[in-house]
């Protein structure tokens, strides 16, 4: 297959910043040289995630994940290398060969030709809409109120009859092949082709780059079921993208609001609130999660008021949480969602419910407030102890006082009530980790016994010397490739990774990235990684190229004098000459041991 040139992959790289592009995902906070944050890539409570700005890459010092910004791209949307490549080149504007480069790769052209299906399919709808066969739709759009304005916008449509659509795509020339990989149009048992949407208002579903992946169609009568949507395909993943993102990141994005469905979205639009997107689906998903922390300040959720919203609100509100993004909760009364409350009250009694929406922890203790009878006392402790379990999760203690004060006022406990429940909680689980600690060490143990046992000093220096090679290039090089073989080395990754180094030396200078651009194992990405953000305090290049010399030097000298020692034990297979020849490289090796002693 062919591939983007090194020129322009290393130029995607460089006008990508890792710093800038982590920091959608992720909050950092500088640490010396260093950012540091909370690793997207498995759960943990304190910052293990390091990001170097002067080397451009990053790694998890938890888990071991590491790479350049490329490597973060395609570990966080779940995208292959040239997908990464081309979201990095969008955001950086840099233009890339046409995708028909990639003659071998019939995926890519049929991810192609399926974008296209979509793209085409979006527009006939569209146009259909406008038709006089549509009155029924346009009976539909006119009850709800829509504008050409939010029509357009949301390229808003209506599905045909039987086969429309798949008479106008084979009329273009696609395959059948090409058609039933957008799911748009599917075989009979019969084996005839059809339409997969029929008589419906359609909804075409973009991604952030303005692509049409899928679509939602809603019935105009009575029948079942009332919405359909696309499944999953080769194009199209429900949990990673969400309805609206793409119309809305035109306006002010500092705050969004994610609701449920898509006329929830669309009617908020025509009232002039576009800060608005739907969720596929009623769960959060991380991935949606991150793409709202990428396009916004605070983010807050809108969901419906019954019992399923409800619960969707707290699934997503703690992923959310634990992305570390500033999350609400909107509060309406009067509507069973946000498309029939502004409808309803209008647009700016809706925006003052987004001013005051509520925190997860009024929400929660909101929530748990309507399950009780406070003036039970046996309710009321269970509010008290609940509350405290709520409490004793806030991130900091600033946030937990200022809880506490509220909370003791609104509901007339006493604030030494509720704290000295929080600082039990807060107790156990501290002698519940300090209980812990010791067992976990010992697995620790447990699982480098299982491995190839290497000294701890060793693996360091043969660390250090993959990282001098890399820092230093061509000075270290000339010094090292004579003493130093890759066979000397112990850490199989380390072996490998000081072949290729030479290699690459013997032709010329090097950079970090290039090095990370040699391999596709992950395993090596991350070691590498691990290898450039540890802190070696070297404080002369010099000294620390020489001391690794010497060493090896002595133990290449210790391993030659006991094989000679075990030789000489053995005369028999020796004449008198080379027993003296022994003999004497022996003492040779003696007294060169006790110099460099």
């Amino acid at each position: 297959m062919v591939r983007y040139s090194d020129e322009l992959i290393e130029e995607i790289r460089s006008s990508n910043d890792i710093v800038d592009v982590i920091s959608s995902y992720v909050t950092l906070k500088r640490s010396g040289r260093n950012f540091f944050g909370l690793c997207p890539f498995h759960k943990e409570k304190s910052p293990s995630f390091s990001v170097s700005p002067d080397k451009q890459i990053f790694h998890c010092f938890g888990c071991g994940a590491g790479g350049n910004v490329i490597h973060f791209i395609s570990k966080i949307e779940n995208l292959n290398f040239r997908d990464s490549l081309e979201v990095l080149a969008n955001r950086a504007n840099i233009s890339l060969p046409a995708l028909d480069n990639f003659e071998d790769d019939k995926s890519a052209k049929l991810k192609a030709k399926v974008y296209e299906i979509n793209q085409i399919t979006a527009q006939f709808y569209h146009e259909n809409l406008y038709k006089p066969t549509s009155k029924q739709a346009q009976e539909y759009i006119k009850k709800r109120k829509l504008d050409n304005r939010t029509l357009k916008a949301f390229l808003i449509g209506y599905s045909g009859n039987f086969d429309e659509l798949y008479q106008l795509l084979k009329q273009k020339g696609y395959t059948e092949e090409e058609m039933l990989a957008s799911s748009l149009v599917k075989k009979t048992q019969d084996g005839k082709m059809m339409d997969s949407f029929r008589k419906r208002l359609m909804f075409p579903i973009q991604d952030v780059r303005e692509r049409v992946i899928a679509f939602g169609g809603r019935v105009l009568d009575d029948s079942k079921p009332k919405y359909i949507n696309s499944p999953e395909n080769i194009v199209y993943s429900k949990g990673r993208n969400l309805f609206g993102l793409n119309v809305a990141k035109k306006y002010d994005t500092k705050k969004i609001i994610i609701v449920e469905g898509y006329m929830d979205a669309i009617s908020l639009y025509q009232r002039g609130i576009t800060n608005v997107v739907a969720s596929l689906g009623t769960a959060l998903t991380e991935a949606q999660g991150r793409l709202l922390r990428r396009h916004s300040e605070q983010i807050i959720l809108g969901y419906d008021a019954d019992g399923a919203g409800q619960a969707a609100i707290l699934r997503g509100m703690e992923i959310l949480q634990n992305m570390g993004c500033d999350m609400r909760v909107l509060q309406i009364e009067g509507a069973k969602d946000p498309d029939e409350y502004v409808v309803k009250y209008g647009p700016e009694r809706f925006q003052k419910c987004v001013e005051e929406a509520i925190s997860l922890i009024e929400f929660k203790v909101k929530v748990l407030k309507k399950e009780l009878n406070l003036e039970n006392t046996n309710d009321k402790i269970k509010f008290l102890n609940e509350i405290a379990k709520i409490l004793a999760k806030a991130s900091n203690q600033m946030e937990r006082e200022i809880y506490i004060d509220k909370i003791s006022k609104e509901y007339a406990i006493s604030k030494e009530a509720i704290n000295s429940e929080i600082q039990k909680l807060l107790y156990a689980g501290s002698q519940g980790s300090k209980g812990l600690e010791k067992p976990k060490r010992i697995l620790e143990v447990k699982q480098q016994e299982n491995q190839e046992t290497i000294n701890p000093a060793i693996l360091r220096r043969e660390n250090m010397l993959i990282y001098l090679l890399i820092n230093y290039g061509q000075k270290t090089y000339e010094e090292f490739k004579e003493i130093i073989q890759p066979q000397d080395l112990k850490e199989e990754k380390n072996r490998q990774l000081l072949k290729k180094l030479y290699e690459e030396l013997e032709k010329g200078d090097i950079n970090t990235n290039q090095v990370l651009s040699w391999f596709e194992d992950q395993e090596i990405i991350n070691h590498i990684t691990e290898i450039m953000t540890y802190e070696y305090e070297i404080t002369d290049v010099k000294k620390a190229i020489e001391d690794i010399i010497t060493t090896y030097q002595k133990e290449q000298l210790i391993s030659r004098r006991n094989e000679i020692i075990k030789q000489l034990e053995n005369t028999q297979v020796f004449n008198k000459e080379e027993v003296k020849g022994l003999e004497a490289e022996l003492n040779d090796i003696i007294l060169r041991l006790a110099k460099i002693k």
